[in-house]
């Protein structure tokens, strides 16, 4: 919600309503999105040894969620589509929860942030290993997908609660 308290999606009347942005400078933004993948221990070897049948999971993850957040436009309805200077997805192995941590970083220089962008790539990288693991694991659990870290824009910079 914004500081007025309304929601921005949302006309007078309660009809979807694209935000205009026009009149917003544009500024440097930034948001990282993280979230993890649980598996079976087993299922874990397996994308870390390199040995899912469909091929090198956590390099196809990386690449499906970049593509995702070049995309969130066509995805999210009235989204806005963003120039992204950059994107970038980390994922990592933990052996602890046997899991795969994903961290997204979108950048653009814009009138409105890369939130949705960096949201959406992980889902994507999240989606694309659940979809290339399957086959071993059909109880892989995708969870703690949210908005780590955002900074720009007329609404100030936000860090998530541990």
């Amino acid at each position: 919600m914004t500081s007025d308290n309304k929601l921005t999606h949302l006309d007078e009347h309660g009809n979807a309503n694209m935000v205009d942005v026009g009149h917003k400078p544009d500024s440097d933004r930034i948001a990282v999105a993280g979230g993890r993948v649980f598996m079976k221990r087993e299922t874990l070897e397996l994308i870390r040894d390199g040995n899912i049948k469909k091929g090198d999971v956590l390099t196809i993850a990386r690449i499906a969620g970049i593509m995702a957040a070049k995309r969130t436009s066509d995805l999210i309805p009235l989204c806005h589509p963003i120039p992204l200077n950059k994107v970038n997805v980390d994922l990592s192995i933990n052996e602890n929860d046997h899991s795969v941590d994903i961290i997204a970083t979108a950048k653009t220089t814009g009138k409105t942030g890369v939130e949705m962008e960096a949201l959406t790539a992980v889902s994507t990288a999240a989606l694309t290993i659940y979809d290339m693991a399957k086959a071993v694991d059909r109880e892989m659990r995708l969870s703690d997908i949210r908005l780590l870290e955002k900074r720009g824009g007329v609404h100030g910079d936000y860090v998530a609660s541990e």
